[in-house]
C-alpha cells in the first residue's frame, strides 16, 4: 500500500492518494536506493555476489538527487528502511513486500504491481563496506551505500538504586 506519507507495505495494493506518477517514482527510487550498487571504478557484482554482500545487513545511502536514508534487504526480496526524498522534508518509513527484489539471470530487478516495468540494477563494490548502484542504462542515477555495523553486545541490566556493600 502506498499511503499519503509515501511508504510502501506488503498488505494491500497501491492506493493512489496524490498523484500516481509521484508515488510510483518514490517506490522506484526506494528500490534503486536500497539495492543498486555501482561504483565508478570498482568490481562489478553478479546477483549471487550482491546477495551475499547485502542480505540482512544495514546500509545507509546517499543518492545523486539528495535522497538519503538507511535500509535492510531480506533474503525473501523484501526491503525495510527509511528515506528522506531529495534530502528535504520528513524522513519516511518504507516497507516493500517479499518478492519486490528478485534475481533475473545475473541481474537484480525490482517488481512492483503498479509499475509497468521491472527495472534492473548495475551493482558494483567500492570496498568491503561501500557500494554504488544505478538503474541499468542510467549511470547518472546512482546511490552510494555504506554498511552500518550494529552493536550486538549484550546490554547491562538496569541500574539498581539500592546501596551495595563493598
Amino acid at each position: 500500500m502506498l499511503s499519503r506519507a509515501g511508504s510502501c507495505s506488503a498488505n494491500t495494493s497501491v492506493v493512489i492518494s496524490w498523484g500516481a506518477d509521484h508515488m510510483i517514482a518514490r517506490c522506484t527510487t526506494v528500490i534503486a536506493i536500497l539495492l543498486a550498487f555501482r561504483p565508478a571504478a570498482a568490481e562489478s557484482l553478479n546477483a549471487d555476489a550482491a546477495r551475499g554482500l547485502v542480505v540482512g545487513k544495514l546500509f545507509a545511502f546517499n543518492c545523486f538527487d539528495g535522497s538519503r536514508g538507511a535500509g535492510r534487504i531480506y533474503g525473501d526480496g523484501s526491503v525495510v528502511g527509511t528515506i528522506q526524498f531529495q534530502g528535504v522534508g520528513p524522513v519516511e518509513w518504507v516497507s516493500l513486500p517479499p518478492g519486490t527484489l528478485k534475481v533475473k539471470g545475473e541481474a537484480v530487478c525490482a517488481s512492483l504491481s503498479r509499475l509497468p516495468i521491472e527495472p534492473c540494477f548495475d551493482l558494483n563494490r567500492i570496498d568491503d563496506q561501500n557500494f554504488r548502484g544505478s538503474i541499468s542504462g542510467l549511470d547518472f542515477a546512482y546511490c552510494d551505500f555504506s554498511r552500518r555495523v550494529t552493536d550486538r553486545r549484550p546490554r547491562p541490566g538496569p541500574l539498581s538504586l539500592k546501596p551495595t556493600a563493598w
